[in-house]
């Protein structure tokens, strides 16, 4: 009995073994799995890095550029201020110049082109509103023209 008992209990080691084996080759695939993703994992780790570093670089250069197209955008619109006021006055002694010369030739109109319902104006009188009118004209600079 002790010989069938001893064979009981090596079969049952053997065959403990062989399920132990059977479980360590099962671990050994999972194992060499879990390695070939972390390379994979470590490869992907490294092409995000380096994709997160030109996307750094990127928004620098972006933030230059908008800085640059801020300034500049800004000296445009000023000198764009300026040139519009500028020509606000220029218009605005135009119309005044308009205005001058369209009582210059009113009063320099002979008698006979004067409509008929006008009250007639001596010659006289013509001459002195056509002067007051071309003395004042003025130019934007002081001088009379």
């Amino acid at each position: 009995m002790n010989h069938s008992l001893g064979i009981a209990i090596e079969s049952l080691v053997a065959l403990l073994l062989m399920l132990t084996i059977g479980y360590c080759m099962l671990l050994n695939a999972r194992l060499k799995r879990l390695k070939a993703d972390e390379h994979s994992l470590k490869a992907t780790i490294g092409e995000l890095i380096t994709a997160t570093e030109i996307a750094e670089r990127a928004i620098g250069g972006l933030k230059h550029t908008v800085r640059d197209v801020n300034e500049n955008l800004g000296n445009q619109l000023a000198s764009a201020t300026r040139m519009t006021e500028h020509l606000k006055r220029q218009l605005a002694e135009a119309d005044n110049v308009v205005r001058r010369i369209s009582k210059i030739a009113i009063a320099a109109r002979p008698a006979s082109e004067v409509e008929p319902a006008a009250p007639k104006v001596s010659a006289a009188k013509a001459v002195a509103a056509a002067a007051q009118a071309f003395s004042d004209r003025r130019r934007s600079d002081g001088l009379a023209a």
